[in-house]
């Protein structure tokens, strides 16, 4: 067996490394996996290194079976059995259940999932006597994690203001609570184990004389807990082999430090540092697109990315219209490629920033009648903030959908449990009524009629939220579904409910104020025709499990994955960078970052695509093109504007240029209302000037300059405009 077979000079390099701290950066698709397999198998085939002298350490199970597959292909399973191999928290699991007598709960703990966090953290708010709807237990969840991986027990929490002081009460509590229960979460293996080791230096020091060599995958999304612990399991040998790359380092979110690779480098000094360059993924030309994004990034060490798969494709670069035509076109290039066979269904990608703008990409495949499949998040219209909305929307329409009451009844919570439900719908049989007609019949005013065996204050909770029906039915067919829904989501507060903080919450409302873009099609009397549209889209079995479709997913979840073909929709400032980024300086780093990693995703073509306009609270808003486009030097891109966007507002007039080949409706022709120069008068942004027309998927588009705001891009159906004057 030749280990070294296959390699190229720096993979080698890396794979006969003799002793002492290394640091392998390893640039995408270059083999990383591959390096620390041989590496494992060189230490044990060459140097005579025992399996149970290794620790791997990976941060999926999935990666941590695969190493140890390829390992045992090369070396026969018996020659490797007692290496350890597996995530921190697995490791830190199996050692804390060895050494349990010297910490405060037994070896038989269990280990608390999220429902499971947050349940205690609301346990804690009601035994505190705090408030649920002032205390969030998801957000205040997420500040205990973050003090964890930050290696902070309650004693020393961090305080420095009201907020934090309340923290630190719940964060005390949760963890008695946790401790009562012999019971850890997902931070505290990580926590406890540094502790273990700090507390304890006989233990630590057995361990570190165990672990002869220590390996570590994905350096740069290492916390501090996770770097601490590396830090003492390596503490006697020395011998601590990370690989790594700042520049594929976008899990910030998830308390990831890609400092930790800079801090390596300072308590390592005499560490070697190897670089891997070839790329055995992408064409030049992709590589080159990604190098020029990536190289604004400070604090990198730079690295010249190659490869001999050949100078490739141009990167495409398109320009569209708006958002909806932007979905057109990848699908309708699906499409086409489809037809040619010049690609297989499952050689695409189409990757995003936020998983609410899967919604007009799912709704376009399903016009096309093409298969696709979802990773890493639901369905639009599964997602669980928008399956609550629909179904009070559903109530509303028709009060006898008893699965859309159960849904809304305690969404968000109004403490009405299950027994309340049972009694009410006794109180439903009695009086022959369906159980929505049952919630309307009663009243807070204690005038209904009411059963023996229903309690007045259960029927007070129901009833409260039947009011709340009975106004929202009384609105049915006075406002369009857009002004419904809106009315919903202030009468429930559905944004404290959904909106805890975090970049899932925020994730959460985006998808929201998607659905309002929706319902804002759809004018009075419109609910039903709305509902209509929703239920046929969402009940098509359109996902599929295998590798026969394209693919849609975030960015974030594109980590690790390859496709020979590649979109990257949605680069407008706002979007991408997020406009949450926009005034962080380490989250735009991030979104860069988090740009460069879904460019490397490509192996053989990559389209990038902005709008000029995207759509927010029913209307459309000029957008800028990302300001990561501007980094990349003309002579790698093939830039073309959509037809439709060619009398817009766009940047780059190339030559080439695409236009739809989707069927025509066959809807009645629309005639132009509007022309440049008419003044018209919009019933929330006051008096406007026209300043282009033009019909587009049968309606009007106008482009308006107004006083108050700026440039809008409305459409003509749904702006409810007044012609003041026709300028002539």
């Amino acid at each position: 067996m030749d280990i070294l077979s296959g390699l190229n000079p720096q993979q080698q390099q890396a794979v006969l490394a003799g002793m002492g701290p290394v640091l392998v950066l390893a640039g995408p698709g270059s083999g990383k996996t591959r390096v620390l397999t041989q590496r494992i198998a060189y230490l044990i085939a060459a140097l005579g290194v025992h399996p149970y002298s290794i620790l791997a350490v990976t941060f999926t199970n999935k990666a941590a079976r695969e190493m140890e597959s390829r390992v045992q292909r090369l070396l026969g399973e018996p020659q490797t059995r007692g290496l350890m191999m597996g995530t921190f928290h697995s490791i830190c699991a199996r050692i804390l259940r060895r050494e349990s007598q010297q910490l405060p709960f037994n070896s038989n703990f269990v280990i608390y999932d999220t429902d499971d966090q947050l349940a205690l953290v609301r346990k804690a708010l009601e035994e505190l006597n705090l408030d649920e709807k002032r205390y969030r237990p998801a957000s205040i969840h997420t500040t205990i994690s973050y003090a964890k991986n930050e290696l902070h027990f309650p004693d020393d929490f961090p305080v420095q203001d009201y907020r934090t002081e309340i923290v630190s009460r719940v964060y005390r509590r949760y963890q008695e609570l946790l401790l009562t229960n012999n019971a850890l979460d997902f931070d505290d293996l990580l926590l406890w184990a540094v502790y273990l080791f700090d507390q304890f230096p006989s233990i630590k020091e057995k361990y570190a004389r165990l672990f002869e060599h220590v390996l570590v995958d994905e350096f740069q999304d290492t916390n501090q807990a996770q770097y601490a612990l590396v830090h003492h399991l390596s503490a006697f040998h020395r011998n601590l082999f990370v690989v790594g790359d700042i520049d594929q380092s976008i899990y910030r979110w998830r308390g990831a430090d890609y400092h930790n690779v800079i801090r390596f480098e300072h308590d390592f000094p005499d560490a070697q540092v190897i670089l891997l360059e070839q790329n055995y993924r992408s064409t030049q030309a992709i590589l080159d697109v990604a190098m020029a994004v990536i190289e604004p990034h400070p604090h990198r060490i730079p690295k010249k990315l190659f490869t001999s798969r050949g100078s490739g494709e141009l990167v495409q670069l398109l320009e569209t219209a708006d958002d909806r035509e932007e979905a057109q076109f990848v699908v309708e290039t699906i499409a086409k490629m489809l037809q040619e066979k010049s690609a297989k269904a499952g050689d695409f990608a189409i990757m995003y920033r936020t998983n609410a703008q899967s919604r007009l990409l799912e709704e376009e495949f399903l016009h096309h009648g093409l298969r696709y499949r979802l990773v890493g998040a639901q369905r639009f219209y599964g997602r669980r903030e928008i399956k609550d909305l629909l179904a009070y929307l559903r109530l509303v329409h028709n009060p006898a959908d008893e699965l859309s009451l159960v849904r809304a009844l305690n969404t968000p919570p109004r403490g009405i449990g299950n027994k309340t439900f049972i009694g009410l719908k006794t109180y439903a049989q009695k009086y022959k009524l369906s159980v929505g007609e049952a919630l309307l019949s009663l009243k807070t005013d204690g005038k209904s009629a009411v059963s023996p065996d229903f309690p007045q204050r259960a029927v007070t909770a129901v009833a409260r939220f039947g009011d709340l029906l009975a106004d929202w039915r009384a609105q049915l067919d006075k406002i369009p579904p857009l002004q419904l829904l809106d009315l919903i989501l202030h009468d429930i507060d559905y944004r404290t409910y959904i909106d805890d903080g975090s970049a899932e919450g925020e994730d959460r409302w985006e998808n929201v104020l998607e659905l309002r873009r929706i319902a804002a099609e759809f004018q009075a009397p419109g609910l039903e025709a709305f509902l209509e549209r929703v239920a046929l889209v969402s009940d098509q079995d359109t996902i599929v499990e295998g590798n026969d479709a394209p693919t849609l997913l975030t960015l974030h979840a594109a980590k690790g994955l390859e496709f020979p073909i590649v979109f990257i929709v949605g680069l407008n400032d706002g979007t991408l960078p997020h406009s949450r980024s926009l005034d962080d300086f380490e989250a735009m780093h991030e979104e860069r970052r988090l740009f460069y990693v879904g460019i490397t995703r490509a192996k053989e073509k990559l389209f990038l695509v902005y709008s000029q306009t995207r759509s927010a609270f029913g209307y459309s808003e000029p957008a800028i093109r990302s300001r990561f486009l501007e980094d990349i030097p003309t002579r790698l891109l093939q830039e073309r504007v959509s037809a439709n966007a060619q009398n817009g507002y766009g940047y780059n007039r190339p030559k080439d240029s695409w236009s739809s080949t989707a069927p025509q409706s066959s809807a009645a022709i629309i005639q132009s209302h509007f022309a440049p120069g008419n003044r018209v008068r919009h019933p929330k942004w006051g008096e406007g000037l026209v300043l282009n027309s033009a019909l587009r998927d049968d309606d009007e588009i106008l482009d308006i300059f107004f006083e108050s705001v700026g440039l809008k891009r409305v459409a003509a159906s749904l702006a409810k405009l007044e012609i003041l004057s026709d300028n002539k």
